[in-house]
């Protein structure tokens, strides 16, 4: 209570609505003060704008703004009449950059305890109070400091933002619903809240796990790359080696090819310089003929003359040169015959290198097997599923969207969508089929190219001794006679689809650059037995690594 000596003070400091000592008071034109709060809640509920006291008019809402004096009155006279604490002091803390300050305080901001979102302002402990102690302010709704109060409004009916649209995913004020949300699914903003703080709860328990398995895949992927970099620099060795190996191939038969060059030119210089030599010999000697056939012709010694002629007219015997000569060696076809042996080497060499690499493929053997659902009903298959040959007539077989019915083909029963795989056919004793692998989305039912752009990547015999690479368009391969056994590798990151000759260990073709966006299934076809000649079975064998 008020000492009764601070009576008249005190009333003077009354708002005429709340009967409460002045919140935040504000003076409108006709004079009057009231609390902020007081005056605003008043005008909500009674239209048009009027002042409680005299009972003025106005034509629009009147601006309201606190009136600094009476404000500082009333705090001065609560801390010398109620001995509240005041404002300024030491357990209040001025706000700070980041901090929301007090909408309140003329001089110094102090720092906000609570925002409330019907008067729209931030409290300090000491402006606060009212909306603590007064029946009226207490169904204010007060929540943690926040700036732009505003925004927490309905900017169309300037009200508090109390509902949740979830059509269209909005915050929205109670009058929203009856004019610009008709037929909307609303809920209590609380209610909306409470169910996605459950959400985010799940969500904040998720982060965690999502986050190990991240970490996981990055180690598998960093793993991934360290396996990499291991296989390409196994790889970079090994081609290193063989490419070093070929070089020194070369560099060795061009030596030779130049040693035999040079030597066939030794020999013709040795040759003409035999022949000079000889030559220069008799030239020396009819030079010293010439001499004495000049002397003895100043000669008048008879006698002497007679005896000497004889001597000097017998002529020394010499080589008859003229059908003598040095013809130039000729070179036609060395270079020819160089390189034909160099061919040769190479292809050992390069018959040792693909016979290590087919070494490596075979590690990725698959056990495969044949589908009796996909076999065209003129096929017969073993009963381990390792052999298949045309039975010359049509069985009478449910027609299966997987099965052939045109022509004499089958697949495997294994299908693959990554990694690598390898298997064997044998081909011995036929004069036509095919093999590879295809997508398992082929068309089955109809006649249709093998080629990739079909989904099939495959090479085929015909005619007893044509091979072909089923590609676009047809590649004739170079392929020995006596083919027996083709192995199939694929590697379906790499796009890779290869061919080899498992007898002579020969790479026959390679599909390269290859789009798997399907699984892959080996492909099977032993064509008709024509009569006889074709009837011998392909035969998936087991991969014999001795």
């Amino acid at each position: 209570m008020a000492a009764a000596g601070c009576v008249r003070s005190e009333d003077q400091f009354r708002c005429s609505i709340c009967l409460d000592v002045f919140t935040d008071p504000v003076a409108i034109s006709c004079g009057h003060n009231f609390c902020k709060s007081c005056i605003t809640e008043h005008w909500r509920v009674n239209v048009p704008y009027q002042c409680p006291m005299c009972k003025e008019e106005f034509n629009t809402k009147p601006l309201l703004k606190i009136n600094t004096f009476i404000s500082e009155m009333v705090a001065q006279f609560r801390l010398e009449v109620h001995h509240e604490p005041n404002i300024y002091s030491s357990d209040q803390q001025a706000a700070k950059p980041g901090e929301v300050p007090c909408d309140v305080c003329t001089e110094t901001k102090l720092k906000a305890l609570k925002s409330c979102l019907v008067c729209l302002t931030s409290y300090c402990q000491t402006h606060l109070e009212p909306h603590l102690t007064l029946s009226g302010l207490k169904r204010h709704q007060l929540i943690d400091p926040v700036e732009n109060l505003e925004d927490r409004m309905c900017r169309k009916h300037e009200k508090p933002l109390e509902l949740f649209c979830r059509s269209d995913h909005t915050c929205i004020c109670l009058f929203c619903p009856v004019l610009d949300h008709k037929n909307h699914e609303f809920v209590p903003l609380k209610d909306e809240y409470e169910e996605q703080k459950a959400e985010l709860k799940k969500t904040e328990a998720d982060i965690p796990q999502m986050i190990q398995e991240r970490r996981l895949k990055i180690q598998e992927i960093q793993r991934s790359v360290e396996l990499s970099k291991n296989a390409a620099d196994t790889e970079t060795a090994e081609g290193v080696e063989v490419y070093t190996a070929l070089m020194e191939s070369v560099q060795r038969s061009l030596d030779q090819f130049k040693e035999k060059i040079q030597e066939r030119q030794r020999t013709t210089e040795k040759q003409a310089e035999d022949f000079i030599k000889e030559l220069e010999q008799e030239i020396c000697e009819l030079e010293k003929r010439s001499t004495e056939v000049e002397q003895l012709s100043g000669c008048e010694d008879h006698l002497h003359f007679v005896q000497r002629f004889t001597c000097v007219k017998a002529a020394p015997s010499m080589k008859i040169w003229t059908k003598v000569s040095v013809r130039p060696p000729s070179y036609e076809g060395t270079v020819e015959r160089a390189v034909s042996e160099l061919e040769d080497k190479l292809r050992k060499d390069m018959k040792k290198v693909v016979k290590a690499e087919l070494k490596r493929v075979q590690q990725y053997e698959v056990d495969v097997s044949l589908d009796p659902d996909t076999a065209h009903p003129g096929l017969i298959l073993s009963d381990d599923g390792k052999q298949v040959h045309d039975g010359d007539e049509w069985k009478n077989l449910p027609d299966k969207p997987q099965r052939f019915t045109v022509h004499c083909n089958v697949l495997g029963k294994q299908s693959f969508s990554s990694g690598r795989f390898y298997f064997e056919v044998q081909v011995k004793g036929k004069t036509k089929w095919t093999v590879g692998v295809v997508r398992e989305s082929i068309n089955r039912k109809e006649v249709i190219p093998l080629r990739p752009q079909n989904g099939y990547w495959t090479i085929c015999l015909r005619n007893g001794n044509e091979y072909n690479a089923a590609a676009d368009p047809p590649v004739l391969l170079s392929v020995k006679s006596g083919l027996q056994k083709v192995g199939v590798f694929v590697d379906y990151e790499e796009g890779l689809v290869s061919f080899y000759d498992v007898g002579s260990s020969v790479l026959i073709y390679s599909f390269i650059g290859c789009c798997f966006n399907d699984k892959l299934l080996p492909f099977f076809s032993p064509c008709l037995n024509d009569g006889g000649p074709n009837s011998a079975p392909l035969i998936i064998t087991p991969v014999d690594t001795e």
